[in-house]
């Protein structure tokens, strides 16, 4: 299941929720379409396997093994973030874009949810900053918009931002 759901997110990130054809799924998870529709029975079950995946790969890439003290954790943090960026969607989030394509679909918004609610808290465990989960998340989300304009930049700055959240906590 792993191999089509990396297959899946592949082809979403790459072409959106609306482009790629069944087949062209079918393609990129590299299996037959009856093994495809055996696993994920539907396109909207192809679409949460690939997020599930992301969410995964994310937490893993973003939070494993980060340094133990505070500031070089909120540092590597938001270089880890930019890295992401930089490697798997210069574009943005591919949970907002999911839930964007499909405003009414109540599980991708639960998953955008489960997957931002972990985020915000495993960076405030990760920096030492409990309670404001969400004062950090606002920080990685604007990160994630503001990459693909500023880059480097960015990184930066949301490390100031960070920094500045640990010296008034």
């Amino acid at each position: 299941m792993t191999k089509i759901a990396s297959g899946l997110e592949r082809a979403f990130a790459g072409q959106g929720f609306a482009e790629p054809s069944v087949e062209d799924l079918r393609d990129a998870a590299g299996v037959s379409l009856r093994t495809l529709y055996k696993y994920t029975p539907s396109r909207d079950d192809m679409v949460h396997a690939a997020l599930e995946h992301r969410h995964r790969r994310y937490l893993e890439r973003v939070f494993d093994a980060l340094p133990a003290d505070r500031i070089a954790a909120l540092d590597a943090l938001m270089e880890r973030v930019g890295g992401w960026m930089e490697t798997e969607t210069s574009h943005g989030c591919l949970f907002h874009a999911a839930v964007a394509a499909a405003p009414g679909d109540a599980r991708l918004r639960a998953l955008l949810e489960r997957h931002k609610g972990e985020v915000a808290a495993r960076a405030a465990a990760a920096t030492g900053l409990a309670g404001r989960g969400i004062d950090l998340l606002l920080i990685l989300e604007g990160l994630t918009q503001t990459w693909p304009l500023h880059r480097d930049a960015a990184v930066a700055s949301a490390k100031r931002l960070g920094r500045a959240l640990v010296e008034i906590t």
